[in-house]
């Protein structure tokens, strides 16, 4: 009997090995990997020129549905992200309203049911309201547990800023915890040193390194005084991969993440060009801590790759700093991004698949997904790592229609994607309509 997708000859990239081999799809599911020549299949790939990895869960976007709809929806972000190769993301609750309930994480599910181009997950956030509750809200289906809590206020109202609240969130659930760990007291007395005619490139300066440090080092040791594990989101500082490590040393299990344009770009000469654009929080900083990132990435201290794709419309960002919003999009440039490092040498293809493919899906206890495994899902991505082109504008798929990496050359493209065992992506066209599905996640 055949299969259903045969990919023959292909470059199988795991976190252990880049091996040349077949696989086959049936019912959805990978079931054979290995020399498949005598094999057959319904639909057959000649991928002796690309590189098969699984599908990136990208494990941090900000997709803005609903009630901020007109800079990104779920259809449009989610198509950004099977565009580059994203087969499933975890989506954050700064929304209006903000998922803070049962009812708006229910919500957002039937909104995505039908509409989404890659399976979803949401995250349900903590506020001063709910922190009772939370321990019941992340058990929910079709959520990872907590996040993104809010050291330090951005995009949309939530805030948990103070010690004592911050420790009933963390006392109240098990699983691992999302932070964003900026120092709202400090963001807030600094506003004050502002120059006259303040520009984008102040951003780094008003959220100063030591807000993310101090931040960093209070949640450290709550999570101690708790046993709480906790995720730092977009670390931006030399130190705090430093303050990471020590935590680990002690016994806690600390987890990490970075993002591609902490590693790509850096101040002041990002805001010199970009203005607004290059503007998020954390704040992109200098070059001195850029490399301070790239140590700790070759130390082994990052867990995962997230793209914090967070839009703003281009008239949004025109506002004079530091009325502009903080936020780029990245869901749809992130894995090219990592491919443009991989072809120079600052990381290799297992560092990508382990950091945006398989342990995000440990962290998170994504079910059947991020492996080349027989049995795993058969979300998969074909991509050619020796293509070269400069990213315009005309290729954003995101509604807010812009993106840092304009201009850019990136050496990577990705060309088929499967979802659920389906191509859904091919050669750079979609196929059928929107399929994604519910994630189910473990402990």
């Amino acid at each position: 009997m055949a299969y259903d997708v045969l990919i023959r000859r292909a470059l199988l990239a795991t976190s252990l090995d880049l091996v040349e081999a077949d696989l086959a799809v049936k019912g959805g599911k990978i079931v054979a990997i290995g020399d498949l020549s005598s094999e057959s299949g319904v639909t057959e790939i000649d991928a002796s020129h690309l590189t098969l990895m699984p599908g990136v869960i990208d494990t941090q976007v900000h997709f803005r549905e609903p009630g901020l709809d007109h800079k990104e929806d779920i259809e449009s972000g989610s198509r950004a992200a099977l565009h580059g190769g994203v087969t499933a993301y975890l989506e954050m609750p700064n929304t209006n309203p903000t998922t803070t309930t049962r009812e708006a994480l229910e919500d957002k599910l039937r909104r995505a049911d039908g509409r989404s181009w890659v399976n979803y997950g949401f995250f349900v956030g903590a506020s001063t309201e709910n922190i009772d509750d939370l321990s019941e809200l992340e058990l929910l289906p079709g959520t990872p547990g907590i996040g993104e809590v809010f050291m330090g206020s951005s995009t949309g109202p939530l805030l948990v800023a103070e010690d004592d609240d911050l420790r009933r969130v963390l006392q109240n659930g098990r699983k691992v915890c999302a932070i964003h760990a900026e120092d709202e007291a400090r963001n807030v007395a600094r506003k004050a040193l502002l120059s006259e005619a303040p520009h984008a490139r102040e951003h780094p300066f008003l959220r100063d390194e030591e807000s993310a440090i101090l931040a960093t080092q209070r949640i450290l040791a709550l999570s101690a005084e708790t046993g709480r594990p906790v995720h730092i989101l977009h670390i931006s500082t030399a130190k705090e991969p430093q303050l990471i490590e020590e935590s680990r040393r002690r016994g806690m299990k600390t987890t990490c993440e970075i993002t591609p344009q902490h590693l790509w770009f850096a101040a002041p000469e990002c805001y010199d060009r970009l203005g607004s654009l290059a503007q998020m929080n954390p704040p992109i900083r200098s070059g001195w801590h850029r490399e301070g990132l790239w140590r700790a990435f070759n130390e082994g201290i990052f867990d995962v790759f997230g793209s914090d794709h967070a839009p703003h419309t281009l008239e949004e960002k025109a506002l004079e700093y530091p009325k502009s919003p903080s936020g780029m999009p990245g869901v749809q440039t992130m894995l090219p991004v990592l491919l443009t490092f991989v072809s120079k040498g600052l990381m290799t293809m297992k560092d990508v698949v382990r950091m945006a493919c398989e342990r995000p899906a440990e962290l998170y206890g994504v079910k059947g997904k991020g492996f080349l495994e027989v049995g795993m899902d058969a979300d998969l991505v074909l991509v050619n790592r020796g293509a070269r082109y400069t990213f315009e504008r005309s290729m954003v798929q995101s509604k807010c229609g812009w993106s840092p990496f304009e201009g850019e050359e990136l050496i990577g493209r990705v060309e088929t994607v499967l979802l659920n065992g389906q191509i859904v992506l091919r050669d750079g066209e979609r196929l059928g309509k929107p399929s994604g599905r519910q994630l189910e996640f473990g402990e």
